[in-house]
């Protein structure tokens, strides 16, 4: 079982996904997430599960994957920002999301950024307490990292090489583990 405190000491992205989908055991669903630059007062991105879909449960999700169908590809996340997000200083996240049957104690977020084999910034967030059959909304301030201007440059010139993982803990229980992969791009 991996820990808090493993997930802690990590200097470099994973190879592979510490837990499995099945892991989720709280049916928590993500249900919408947006990132605004709070400097400059702008979404830059956000996505949302339309209403309008019927909503299947974290199991029959599970039951769906056919047998051989390799459930990391829905795990990670590609972004493309532009370039200026590497010299705000402050970026707010809104994750909306439901949870199933179970209350959820502890709901911990770890976020590891690395850009190629080094840790950037590492963020550690918790969410005590989350009612059975509830919609929850976790407001996130993150304040960036400085960096310097070559490795601003080193970061824009090298897409998808800045990368995060993201662990999710109820109560000290590894129960969803997601990546994401990062390209920033010049304003024209």
């Amino acid at each position: 079982m991996t820990t808090v405190e493993q997930v802690l000491s990590l200097r470099k992205p994973t190879d592979t996904y510490l837990c499995s989908l099945r892991a989720n055991t709280y049916g928590i669903d993500f249900q919408s997430f947006t990132i605004r630059d709070l400097d400059h007062k702008k979404v830059i991105f956000e996505v949302r599960r339309d209403p309008k879909d019927p909503s299947i449960s974290s199991e029959e999700f599970l039951s769906s994957i056919p047998p051989g169908f390799d459930e990391n590809i829905i795990r990670c996340i590609r972004y493309d920002f532009d370039a200026s997000l590497l010299t705000a200083k402050n970026v707010g996240t809104t994750l909306e999301f439901s949870v199933g049957p179970k209350p959820v104690k502890n709901f911990r977020m770890i976020e590891r950024h690395y850009f190629r084999e080094k840790l950037i910034k590492s963020f550690d967030f918790t969410f005590p307490f989350c009612i059975p059959n509830s919609t929850n909304t976790w407001e996130a301030i993150y304040e960036v990292p400085s960096l310097s201007s070559r490795d601003i440059e080193e970061i824009v010139a090298h897409p998808y090489e800045t990368r995060s993982d993201s662990f999710y803990f109820v109560d000290g229980e590894l129960i969803m583990h997601n990546k994401a992969e990062y390209a920033y791009v010049k304003s024209q």
